[in-house]
């Protein structure tokens, strides 16, 4: 029984000096494992050499992510690694790299590189350029690539609405471009999703994807922004378009985005019609400076007279201010405004009574 117990005991010794061991080698290969990384990465972070000044061309294609870029740098010498260049950018909340050829050297720090993809220090300049608006519409952007391009705006439609553009896009922008862009009542699927901006491009008649892809490209990295206060608002991001949209075509440079805002929410809690004239407009197809009693009974999912609630999707593009006040309305009681004749103006009401009052004031009276 002793022997037994002996033994026993000289094996448990045994047993803990090998986990002993085990443990030992273990935290010393972790810990040479954690040197070693932090080594390297520190490395990666230095030029690939300070010494050499010699510049290549680097190309950075229209829509390009972190990822392609920093593959791209590595390939030309210009960094040492592409994921540590990918997180650098991303730690250093590094955003906007403009599309481009531009002259790099294995000498220039990370922050130089990613400064002059910021700033857009080019080898050639942009041969053309987009300026979208703030308040445009699809068929507006469309004429203006017409402007620079050799396609035809009815080319462009075509390809904006065509079923499988959009289901290529949809896979690129999974979060951004969802299922509610197939809604059988939506009339243009990418309304609302090209982002109010001045797009550059260097290189004549590029491909049509080539143009579109930025401004939804642009449009993502402004609402992922505002990821959580969609899900504090349950609103999913073609919702907020929606009604950012709806903001953008009623605000006038005097309007406080949020009041209006304010007005819509206030109309869908109370099951009221939203009456925006923007959006009967949009279902006529027409652009027009008043909009008339007749023009009320268009029979559109979009005339928001007649149907409750948020047409079915975006009437135009919004910029952030909209997409801010659409998720941040102001606290009123507010069910009606107007923007007065010949000032822009806008003035609010909580009853019809009142709203009729002020439009006899500032509307009827002014007009004649």
């Amino acid at each position: 029984m002793r022997e037994n117990l002996l033994e026993r005991k000289s094996e448990a010794i045994i047993i803990r000096k090998i986990v002993a061991i085990i443990a030992l080698i273990t935290v010393i290969l972790m810990t040479v494992t954690i040197l070693g990384g932090i080594i390297y990465i520190k490395s990666a972070l230095k030029p690939v050499d300070p010494e050499n000044n010699k510049t290549v061309k680097i190309e950075v294609p229209i829509g390009s992510s972190t990822s392609t870029i920093g593959q791209t740098l590595k390939e030309k010498g210009i960094i040492k690694n592409a994921t540590v260049f990918k997180y650098y950018v991303k730690l250093n909340n590094v955003a906007g790299f403009q599309a481009g050829v531009y002259d790099m050297a294995p000498s220039m720090t990370l922050s130089e590189i990613a400064q002059t993809l910021q700033t857009g220090t080019l080898a050639r300049e942009a041969i053309f350029k987009i300026a979208v608006p703030e308040g445009y519409q699809l068929e507006q952007i469309a004429e203006s690539i017409e402007k620079h391009t050799d396609y035809t705006k009815k080319e462009i439609m075509e390809k904006l609405d065509d079923q499988e553009t959009i289901k290529q896009l949809q896979e690129k922008y999974p979060d951004l471009l969802t299922d509610s862009l197939l809604n059988k009542n939506i009339k243009h699927p990418l309304e609302g999703y090209l982002f109010p901006a001045t797009y550059s491009y260097y290189e004549e008649n590029p491909p049509l994807e080539s143009i579109i892809d930025p401004m939804i490209q642009k449009t993502y990295e402004v609402v992922t922004k505002y990821d959580e206060q969609m899900k504090e608002k349950k609103m999913d991001v073609h919702k907020l378009l929606t009604l950012a949209s709806l903001i953008e075509k009623e605000a006038t440079e005097k309007a406080d985005r949020h009041l209006i805002s304010s007005v819509f929410y206030n109309r869908i809690q109370k099951d009221m019609p939203l009456q925006t004239d923007p959006t009967v407009l949009y279902a006529l197809g027409e652009h027009k400076e008043r909009t008339m009693y007749k023009d009320l009974e268009v029979d559109s999912p979009y005339n928001t007279y007649k149907v409750k609630g948020l047409p079915p999707g975006p009437i135009a593009n919004a910029g952030e201010a909209s997409i801010k006040a659409a998720l941040n309305p102001a606290e009123s009681q507010y069910l009606y405004f107007l923007a007065e004749y010949g000032t822009g103006e806008v003035h609010y009401s909580k009853t019809l009574e009142e709203h009729n009052k002020l439009k006899a004031k500032y509307i009827t009276e002014k007009r004649n």
